[in-house]
């Protein structure tokens, strides 16, 4: 496909550094001089200098009447910039245009999107804080994605050296815990050779990260399984979040409509935004100081508190604010960072989760790109290569009526979870598919693609 990106920051070039990897044509539009040098030392891709919105600019990035342009990608920082970006392209004619939002009013309605001729207006704020309330209300989990409009998930655990679930082979798991349904879909083991999709003959080792799929009320179980000895998830009581951006106010705003009676200490150096947020957030406190001041800390109760969640716009100070937080006492620690080189400092900095929501918004477009009839799709964790698919089965696939029994799905996929109606089910070997169920597919990236088809409409 022949590709215009607007904007050539970190997620653009992310966007394009992976699909000019998959042999794509591509444009990159960039009006900032030291951002186009960059991309053009670095890139495999024609990089035009200038303003996205601007038609002059786009018609020599091939975005014409006459043109072949089949995507324009817009994902700069302003949102102005990216919407009429995507209206000039519709108007010349391209046929498919995706729109980064940062204003969550916006993505609010499809009504925007819709009257401008854009296909898909992303915005990652929204995952991103119900990613971070699932890491806060499972303390044990360092990764959480919500299934299904929030009726299930998937966690990410690690098995200690002291859980029941050391030696055991996962068919023998429901025999034991029959209260407990789930689905483990990746088992990254310490001996990375043996990592990968498990099947029942599977056995868990002490050190194994598991990514589990299953009914939130159940992701307490799963904790006392895999962390006899943590400090159990309860009822989140009292949360700090540093930084009012937008970030910042959405994940406040998230924990208050999920735990009502939480207590929320909303830190932020701006004045201004302060007395705004005070007005937006109720019986939130918001405190105009710095995130690192430890008398303030200490005198609203930081030791014991159930999480410290950092979202300024500075990579380094939400790390080392984080760790201060996670010494004086916070049960677990968030911070947002942008820069990739940081995110592995989990291993080496007293801070729990690293949360990437530049990753995260690229990774959205990518699967835009690669399944644009499935919007609804999920990032699992990059490093293990695989993604989570949401399909709505159509009346003429050829699988519907069979079991999963029948279907054999290749080694690599695993249906995960099926929706039906307002049921949430983990779908066993004798489940039938219906017309209408939404499928959770799981697959290793490089399978996706076929896994996709397999479930898809005849005509597609």
């Amino acid at each position: 496909m022949n590709i215009v990106i607007v904007g050539a920051g970190e997620i653009g070039r992310n966007v394009a550094r992976t699909l000019s990897g998959e042999g794509h044509n591509i444009y990159l539009v960039e009006n900032d001089e030291a951002q186009a040098r960059s991309a053009e030392e670095n890139l495999d891709v024609q990089v035009i200098r200038g303003n996205g919105a601007r038609p002059q600019v786009l018609a020599q990035a091939g975005v014409t009447q006459s043109g072949d342009i089949d995507l324009l990608i817009a994902c700069t920082d302003r949102d102005e910039v990216n919407m009429l970006s995507c209206w000039i392209a519709r108007s010349a004619g391209v046929p498919h245009v995706i729109s980064r939002a940062r204003n969550l009013e916006f993505t609010d309605s499809p009504d925007w999107g819709k009257k401008l001729g854009i296909d898909v207006m992303i915005s990652p704020e929204r995952s991103i804080a119900r990613e971070i309330i699932g890491l806060l209300a499972v303390s044990s989990a360092t990764h959480a994605a919500e299934l299904l409009d929030g009726r299930a998930a998937i966690y990410t655990l690690q098995i200690a050296d002291n859980s029941p679930l050391v030696g055991m082979a996962l068919k023998d798991l429901r025999a034991k815990y029959p209260e407990l349904i789930a689905v483990f879909v990746y088992i990254e083991h310490q001996d990375t050779e043996k990592s990968g999709v498990p099947n029942g003959f599977s056995v868990l080792q002490a050190g194994d990260v598991c990514y589990v799929v299953t009914y939130k009320q159940s992701a307490y179980i799963l904790e006392d399984i895999f962390q006899p000895n943590a400090e159990k998830s309860k009822t989140l009581r009292k949360v700090f979040i540093v930084g009012g951006g937008k970030l910042g106010s959405q994940i406040a705003q998230a924990l208050r409509r999920d735990f009502g009676n939480v207590s929320l200490r909303l830190i932020d150096k701006d004045p201004e935004r302060c007395a705004r947020l005070s007005e937006e957030l109720g019986e939130a406190l918001v405190l105009n100081c710095d995130g690192a001041d430890k008398t303030v800390l200490s005198e609203e109760g930081i030791d014991g508190s159930d999480g410290y969640v950092c979202a300024t716009n500075n990579d380094e100070l939400n790390l080392i604010y984080s760790a201060l937080a996670r010494r004086m006492g916070a049960k677990k620690t968030i911070a947002i960072v942008k820069r990739k080189d940081y995110q592995d400092l989990t291993q080496c900095m007293p801070v729990d989760v690293i949360v990437d929501p530049n990753d995260a918004l690229a990774g959205l477009i990518l699967r835009v790109v690669h399944y644009p009839r499935h919007t609804r799709a999920f990032s699992i964790i990059e490093k293990i290569n695989a993604e989570m698919l949401e399909v709505v089965m159509p009346e003429n696939n050829e699988l519907i009526g069979k079991t999963l029994a029948q279907i054999k799905l290749k080694k690599g996929v695993i249906l995960a979870l099926l929706g039906r109606g307002d049921n949430v089910l983990i779908p066993t070997g004798t489940t039938q598919l219906q017309a209408g169920d939404h499928v959770i597919l799981f697959a290793l990236t490089s399978m996706m693609p076929d896994a996709a088809k397999l479930f898809s409409s005849k005509s597609e």
